[in-house]
């Protein structure tokens, strides 16, 4: 009679977790968004452009909280391991999770199972950028051919190791052949730093950390990383348009819980992300950081999650990376 009874109990869980009625009472707390990374970061901006409009719809405060450490991977394993009642969120940096989870050295969860899509937030274009007076190259196609005739010798800097930074430059080689030598920073403002004063030749940088130096001259910018033109620069052509096959790397940052989160709460919170999106507020506060406000089903997200994970798995593996 007991064992009838907690199968009962059982299938009566499933059924209101599948219950779009289910998703009524929710939220009846705030709800809380961690970034696993520090104030002022792009994903931390990121969050704070969606919270608001997330809370107006939701009917309860969206609590931007950070915790960082370890490359992200704090904040992310502390989501990954609490309830999916939909009351403890994760705005997390899609790539540099993915290429964690592709690293020797794994984080403490499984990033292709750990989470299910909500929504994906921003995608921030990188761009190819060189020291003006070390790097004589006016687009990438010279890069290249100036990397091939000296092998190792252009140094690229990034915001560490196993950053979408570093395998940016990782892929770059891959797709291009050409050999360059990778110099970690600790963050992406010491890397511009000496990219300014020409301890290294080259980054492979998210556009807000860029912007604010080309109008010195002391850096040129050579390409954009993304598929298509970024909204903030539609002059510059990107590296696929200069030739460069198979190469579309974007920053992105998507809105994810915990696996087992009830599918009418995740439908809830992914159309609330996308009514914000839509908004001109979100949009001008997106290209403020030279992003691109991009909200999607959770089915798209999550597919783009493991899209990620595949493609970063065989850059590692193909780079050797570290």
């Amino acid at each position: 009679m007991r064992q009838l009874w907690r199968i009962a109990l059982a299938s009566a869980v499933l059924a209101l977790a599948a219950n779009p009625a289910a998703a009524d009472a929710w939220p009846a707390k705030p709800v809380r968004m961690v970034v696993p990374f520090p104030p002022g970061g792009a994903t931390d901006a990121a969050a704070r452009i969606y919270a608001q409009h997330l809370g107006d719809y939701l009917g309860q405060s969206v609590v931007v909280e950070n915790k960082a450490g370890a490359g992200g991977e704090i904040g992310a394993e502390f989501v990954a391991k609490s309830p999916a009642d939909g009351y403890t969120l994760l705005m997390g940096a899609v790539g540099s999770h993915a290429i964690h989870a592709a690293m020797p050295d794994k984080p403490g969860y499984d990033f292709g199972t750990a989470f299910v899509g909500v929504s994906m937030a921003t995608s921030m274009p990188m761009a190819v950028a060189v020291n003006s007076s070390k790097i004589p190259a006016k687009n990438v196609q010279e890069l290249i051919a100036l990397a091939k005739s000296k092998p190792g010798s252009i140094t690229f800097g990034s915001a560490g190791p196993g950053t979408s930074q570093h395998m940016a430059g990782e892929l770059f080689q891959v797709v291009t052949g050409a050999k360059l030598m990778h110099v970690p920073y600790r963050g992406s403002g010491p890397a511009i730093t000496d990219l300014l004063g020409g301890q290294i030749d080259m980054v492979i940088e998210t556009l807000p950390a860029l912007l604010p130096q080309v109008a010195s001259g002391k850096i040129r910018l050579l390409g954009v990383t993304t598929a298509t033109r970024a909204t903030a620069l539609p002059d510059l052509p990107t590296l696929m348009e200069q030739g460069v096959k198979d190469y579309s790397v974007a920053t992105t940052y998507a809105l994810l819980a915990p696996a087992g989160t009830p599918p009418a709460v995740v439908d809830k919170l992914s159309a609330s992300m996308q009514k914000a999106a839509a908004t001109a507020s979100v949009q001008q506060a997106a290209l403020k950081l030279g992003a691109d406000a991009v909200a999607t089903s959770p089915a798209d997200t999550s597919r783009v999650l493991k899209q990620e994970v595949s493609r970063w798995a065989d850059v590692v593996r193909l780079s050797q990376a570290k």
